[in-house]
């Protein structure tokens, strides 16, 4: 199988799964409706095109950078009548840094590739108003699995963050991963967010089965321990 990676940085993304009404929330990762419905933005596809292609891709998340989780409240206009509608709070993800991975047939990856290098419509992250602070892309495709991805590339967080004191005194960094579960596999959460249809008049979700794990990459900031290459007591004299 050929497997896609991306990463999805910017000043704010919002990842919703189970919004209603006035209160427009966010996951703590990127959610497979969310990313796919990047991908199909960046194909040109109709908002009521056939997704059954897309929704059959593995995927998978990796939490390079948490960010803050922080809260909006916006008001609006009904467009027909022009009646105020009541405020809505919206929550988001404030400099977050995540690496992301769809698996799937080598053409199908393949055309999703050029889709994100050249996209037809202008790729966010959860919502219009959150741009991606850099290119989506993280290479070209490459043979293997999503768990693979997520293991093997360096990592994305900023450089401020990897400079943090915890961080430099140790040589590798544990990293949280969302992955498509595999049938029947245990301790398998639920998510409602694979997208049936993005049509406007009628959005659809199924549930998708996710298994939480973490995995252990290389730190660049990491220098070793500091070993001094003078004996500190030479100075006093010996016997």
């Amino acid at each position: 199988m050929s497997v896609l990676p991306l990463v999805l940085a910017g000043p704010l993304q919002s990842w919703g799964s189970a919004s209603r009404f006035a209160r427009r929330g966010t996951e703590h990762a990127p959610t497979k409706s969310g990313v796919l419905g990047l991908l199909a933005a960046a194909q040109g596809r109709d908002r009521a095109a056939d997704l059954s292609d897309l929704a059959a891709l593995r995927f998978g998340v990796r939490v390079d950078q948490p960010g803050a989780r922080v809260r909006d409240y916006q008001t609006a206009k009904h467009l027909v009548t022009g009646t105020s509608m009541p405020v809505s709070e919206r929550f988001y993800l404030s400099d977050a840094v995540f690496v992301a991975a769809v698996e799937g047939e080598e053409d199908l990856v393949a055309e999703l590739y050029r889709a994100v290098r050249a996209p037809v419509y202008l790729p966010y992250l959860g919502r219009r108003s959150c741009p991606p602070a850099r290119p989506v892309d993280l290479g070209e495709p490459v043979d293997g699995s999503v768990e693979d991805v997520l293991e093997g590339q360096p990592w994305q967080a900023s450089r401020r963050w990897q400079r943090q004191r915890r961080w430099r005194e140790e040589a590798e960094v544990e990293l949280s991963t969302l992955v498509d579960a595999a049938p029947g596999e245990r301790r398998a959460d639920s998510l409602r967010d694979l997208p049936l249809s993005f049509d406007p008049v009628h959005r659809r979700y199924g549930l998708r089965s996710v298994s939480s794990g973490q995995v252990r990459i290389p730190n660049p900031m990491f220098r070793g321990a500091a070993v001094p290459d003078h004996d500190p007591v030479a100075a006093l004299g010996g016997s």
